[in-house]
This record gives structure tokens, sequence and C-alpha cells, in this order.
């Protein structure tokens, strides 16, 4: 259903009317596309106290295709820089945290709309609560700036535990139209013995790769599997056999695989790693299938809270374990699971789909370091908000346009939006991302 504020918003009597009223006025959000899969212009680049990346991470962003400037002090500020990144690794007390405000006070009204800007952290010490209290700082500072900062612009943290050159992927990801509805994020890298396997073309990252893509006929999913595709994945769709016509065609048109499978049932497991074992495996698996049933825990019966709880967790539990017990997914390999804002900041009349979308996440946290240190493969999940597909469609009028508006953005998401945090993760390069819930909500104002 299209959305007929943000169309209004951006006419001349809209942009008066809602001015004048002090409603929101959303920006439309640049996407990418074919035509304009990445940002083109100035990047400006400043660090905040001595940090040990300031060379390597200049090397880096040059390597974007953006132009790269760094301190402008003195001199004329760049008109609508596309980006800022602010290296702030080595803030460790009050007075270098005073150089990220001085670094960004003096541009951030400059930056184009659809922007964006990124401010690097570093893990907070243990040992010295200086710095800990520097970089949970930066947190603050990242999300209120991020409420703020208006015109389609996001703004998020990146914590680097290790060298830089491991968050090349993620740097790449943030700084494109591909992270239009990701923003008040904080995302960590970690540190990798090796170096990471960064795609041989950037515009293919996923070649080579083989992915299995559950709940793939419609919505999200489908998404999901043409995004992979275009990225170069190989796909193998699966959906319930209900629904085999409408995954067939999906997959005719992808070239890729269909399985028509319940997800649920206790063989599943086995039956993907049988399916699969012909192509050698698999290198990425998208938990994406998932149901709601709602109703308020008093009127909820049993059957209710059971299918939605098969679904959308014992049945990702299940089929994780097996296909990892199997060696299904090879090393090198990502898991990306579906969560929920719902199951961070509950949601009326949820209790059974909030419970499930929570499990997914403690599931994640859990899983990640066991499964990259036993199998080399990485586990985080996405978790959307509002986002714009046939089942929100149907929702009343009045629910919806506060799901749409109550958030950052001031917009509702689509599921591309989804779809591309799912293929950042599923990317080899972004082997030093695990154990990571990246919310894809526009900067919900639920659970924020």
């Amino acid at each position: 259903m299209a959305d007929r504020y943000l169309h209004f918003t951006g006419t001349a009597p809209g942009r008066f009317l809602t001015r004048r009223l002090g409603l929101p006025q959303p920006a439309p959000l640049r996407r990418r596309t074919a035509e304009h899969p990445v940002f083109e212009g100035q990047l400006l680049h400043f660090t905040a106290g001595p940090s040990t990346h300031r060379a390597e991470l200049s090397r880096l962003l040059a390597r974007t295709g953006l132009q790269v400037r760094g301190s402008v002090s003195g001199r004329a500020q760049p008109q609508h820089p596309v980006g800022v990144v602010v290296d702030a690794t080595a803030v460790d007390d009050l007075e270098r945290l005073a150089e990220v405000h001085a670094a960004l006070h003096p541009v951030v009204r400059s930056v184009a709309a659809s922007g964006r800007v990124i401010v690097l952290g570093a893990p907070l010490s243990p040992d010295d609560h200086h710095q800990a209290a520097a970089q949970q700082a930066l947190e603050g500072f990242v999300r209120s700036l991020g409420k703020e900062i208006g015109r389609g612009r996001t703004v998020n943290l990146v914590r680097v535990a290790g060298a830089v050159a491991a968050a090349e992927t993620t740097l790449r990801f943030l700084l494109s139209p591909r992270s239009a509805y990701v923003s008040g994020q904080v995302m960590e890298v970690g540190a990798t013995e090796e170096e990471p396997a960064l795609p041989a073309e950037w515009t293919r990252p996923l070649a080579g790769r083989t992915a299995l893509v559950t709940g793939a006929a419609r919505g999200i999913g489908e998404a999901v599997a043409e995004t992979l595709v275009r990225d170069g994945a190989q796909v193998v769709l699966l959906d319930v056999p209900s629904a085999e016509a409408e995954l067939a065609a999906v997959a005719e048109r992808l070239g890729g695989r269909a399985l028509p499978l319940d997800i649920t049932a206790e063989d599943a497991g086995e039956r993907i790693a049988e399916f699969t074992s012909a192509s050698g495996g698999l290198d990425v698996v998208v938990h994406n299938a998932g149901i709601t049933r709602d109703r308020r825990l008093a009127n909820m019966d049993a059957a209710r809270w059971r299918a939605v709880l098969e679904v959308n967790l014992a049945s990702v539990l299940r089929t994780t374990d097996t296909l990892l017990k199997a060696g299904a997914v090879r090393r090198g390999g990502a898991i990306v699971t579906t969560a929920s804002i719902a199951g961070i900041a509950g949601n009326t009349g949820q209790t059974n789909y909030a419970a499930s979308k929570a499990g997914v996440i403690g599931l994640v946290r859990a899983l990640a370091p066991h499964a990259l240190a036993e199998h080399g493969v990485t586990v985080n999940a996405v978790a959307p908000g509002f986002i714009e597909t046939k089942m929100t469609a149907a929702v009343p009028l009045v629910i919806r346009e506060a799901g749409r508006r109550m958030n950052s953005l001031g917009q509702g998401g689509l599921p591309v939006d989804v779809a591309e945090t799912t293929a950042w993760l599923a990317c080899a390069g972004s082997g030093a991302v695990n154990g990571q819930v990246v919310r894809v909500c526009g900067q919900s104002l639920l659970g924020a």
C-alpha cells in the first residue's frame, strides 16, 4: 500500500502544512538501484584522539570510490558531503570525547539528504572505567544524533575490536544506499586471526556462494532471495508445500532450486542437508520463515502459542543444530536469522510472537561464538521493524500510520531493506561480524 503521507509531505502544500502543525516530515530514502548502486561524492574523514587506524582507514575509505577528505579546519567546508566517518576508537576520556563533537558540529547540517554518518568506536575496556564511560557515551551520542539529523540521513556506531580491515564490508554497506533503513545501530566487528575474505568483485560479493532461504515464496523471503541472486549467489528456496506453485515461480525467475518442505518437520534439517549435498552443501542459511497468530494472552489458546513457537523458534533451533552437526554449512559460511523489534520491545497481542523472536536473539548470542570456533560459521540476526508488506497493509489505518511514523526516518521500511542487511551479513567478508542483532527499523522508537 502506498504511503500517501510520505508523498504529500514531498509537495509544497504538504511541506508548508506539516511544518506549521509540527508533524513529521519524512524524506524519500535513496535505495540501491541498478543505475545508481553506490553513492558518489565527498566523504569526510575525521579522527578523535591518537588513533592507530588513521592511515589504514584512509586507504579503506578511498577504495569505496568516494572522494575522501580529511580535516577541513580553517578551510571552507565541502558542500553536501554524502557521508562523514569519525574514527573515535582512541577516545578514552571526556576530553577526547569532545573531539567527536568538535568534528561533527560544523558539518552535520551540510550532509546530503540520505547521507551517512558513521562513528567508529572501540570495545569497552573492563580495566579502564574512564575509557568505558567515554566509549559508552558514543552510543547515546549516535542514537540521539540519528533521531535529530533528519532528511533521510542515518547515523550508526561500529565498534572495531581488531584491525580496521575486518570492517571493510561493514563500512561499505553502511556507506551505500543499501543501508537506507538502518540507523541508530551499534555493530561490533570482532578481532580475527585471518585476513577477511573480501569479494573479488564488489558488485557481486556473494559470487560462488550457495544460500538457503526459508519462507521464500513471497514477501521478505522473496526479496532476500532476489537480493542474494543479484549479488551472485545460487539459491535454494524453501517454503511450505501449500505454496509450491508460488515457490516454483520464484525459483524459476531467479534461476534457483525450489524445495517445498514444512520447516517444522522433525526431519527438515536432514532433508535440507540431503537436498543440498549434490552441490557441496551451503554457504549461507537464512531463517526467514515465520507466522503470527495474534491474541492477548487472556484470549490466546495453546494451539496459537504452539504454532508460532514451533515455526519461528523451534524449527530454527532444530534445523540449525542438524545442519551444523552434518557439516552442511561450509566453513566461512553464515547463518542469518530473522528476529523482530517485537522480540526486543514486546508488542500488545503478541506474547507468542515476541517470545519466539526474543528466543531467536538468545539463540544467536549463545550459538555465535561456538559456531565460529567449531564450524567456522557466523551467526547473526536481522530484526525488522515496520516493513511494508501485504501483512502490514491489512493492519488498521491508525496502527499502520503509527508504525510508519514512530521511527527516526518517519516511514515504513521495504522488504528489500531487510534483504540488503541480510546480504551484507551473508558475505564472506563479514566474517568478523558475529553474534550481532541488527535492527532494520529506521531507528524505531520502540525498544530504543
